[in-house]
């Protein structure tokens, strides 16, 4: 039962007074901790096995193509049948996936061919379970409470970021097996938390699949401009700032750091990110709204060209920090945007799409900058993307000039809206 609500509580943190809410919350620290203790094992054993960045490319893209794939299917899905159960169902698959790399690399029979296998089969799960745990959130809250509830649920992704990566750095100084003993088991907590949500009250669709039906996520988005540019904004900015994907082969190589290092280097984007979202949860973006994401991920893109050229730790790490703060400014509109300007009906397919599109920008980046740096090396290849970003924003508010002139967010919109 949400507890009651006194006129003098109103808060940033009031999301966190409906219980389904704080449940959600403990899922997405609990669950993300174990994707980020998988991604920093995976890329240092990976390249530790392989020594060529462009197999840390290839991390990215097998854990990006099930997304892509299944675009259709994923939001399909999620807007059909019961959200939290999708998540639940998606964890404990994950937790399989981990508990195989572990078993295999504690009898020493892992090949870098069988943890490709095992990301493709990780990167599945993921496809179901973003869009399920992005459309659950309006379903948890009354309206007044969206904006908070989206600030609290990035910066608890935050969270696991900051300290999900530093962990599983010491973890596999200290032994991979280890680090992936606890990822395996941050994702069996996760699926619990899942399943002690309360049944949400969610407006499901009946209708058949059909080509209209499971397309609707890629019309709505492209019918609706606002949504359509923020989406694509984040895509192709993050696409090409892919230092992240980079950060094994510049901890070695470059800052000459071990794996403690890398999980450190990790952990500053999230600690800017954090420090930006728990700003936001208490002083939230009330006007300027557009202009404010095209000047963030302006930003971004410049602190990517620093971190390109720094050979000083503390100047990388500062440089990764500042990265999160302006990565967090742009998601936290991006995702409100996207959230109050999509009926309930047709929300799991538009995060569906949405999610491939951060997908894209993420794992997909993570292969473009694995390629990129291969032939070029991997200085040149975070300069020029952060070079790229810039010029994409200053793009995209040529383009989209009503996704610059927005001020405020506005009211969510009707459920109905383009309903079949």
């Amino acid at each position: 039962m949400d507890l009651p609500e006194r006129p003098s509580a109103r808060s940033g943190w009031t999301a966190l007074r409906h219980r389904g809410f704080a449940f959600f919350i403990a899922m997405r620290i609990i669950s993300q901790f174990g994707t980020q203790i998988i991604s920093v094992a995976v890329g240092w054993q990976v390249y530790d096995m392989t020594r060529n960045p462009a197999d840390l490319g290839l991390v990215g893209l097998f854990q990006f193509a099930p997304a892509f794939f299944l675009i259709l299917v994923t939001g399909a899905v999620c807007d059909r049948y019961n959200r939290r159960l999708i998540a639940a169902i998606c964890f404990f698959a994950e937790a399989v996936c981990a508990a195989v790399i572990l078993y295999l690399t504690w009898h020493g029979s892992i090949t870098v061919g069988t943890i490709f296998f095992l990301l493709l089969l990780f990167g599945t799960g993921r496809a179901f379970v973003n869009p399920a745990t992005q459309s659950l959130v309006p379903n948890l809250v009354p309206e007044k409470d969206l904006s908070s509830a989206i600030a609290l649920s990035s910066s608890s992704w935050q969270v696991a970021t900051v300290v999900g990566p530093a962990l599983g750095g010491v973890l596999y100084g200290i032994g991979p097996e280890i680090a992936y003993g606890a990822a395996t088991a941050f994702f069996l907590i996760g699926a619990t938390c899942a399943l002690l949500i309360p049944k949400t009250a969610q407006k499901t669709t009946a209708e058949r699949p059909t080509w209209q039906s499971l397309s609707a996520g890629f019309r709505y988005i492209w019918s609706e401009k606002v949504v359509f540019g923020a989406v694509s904004l984040d895509l192709f900015a993050v696409l090409l700032g892919g230092a992240m994907a980079l950060l094994p082969a510049f901890a070695r190589d470059v800052l000459d750091v071990g794996p403690w290092g890398l999980g450190f280097l990790r952990s500053a984007s999230g600690v800017g990110s954090l420090a930006m979202g728990l700003y936001l949860t208490s002083r939230p973006i009330r006007d300027n709204a557009g202009r404010t994401m095209f000047i963030a991920v302006c930003l971004f893109g410049c602190f990517n060209i620093v971190f390109g050229l720094s050979t000083i730790v503390w100047l990388s790490i500062l440089m990764l920090f500042l990265m999160g703060t302006a990565d967090m400014i742009s998601v936290y509109i991006r995702e409100t945007l996207i959230q109050l300007r999509t009926p309930d009906w047709v929300r799991g397919r538009v995060n569906a799409v949405n999610m491939v599109f951060i997908g894209a920008s993420n794992e997909l980046g993570a292969f473009r900058a694995g390629m990129v740096a291969a032939l070029i090396g991997i200085v040149p290849a975070v300069v020029i993307g952060g070079i790229g970003t810039v010029a994409v924003a200053g793009l995209w508010a040529y383009w989209f000039p009503d996704l610059r002139r927005i001020r405020q967010f506005g009211g969510r919109v009707a459920d109905d809206k383009r309903q079949p």
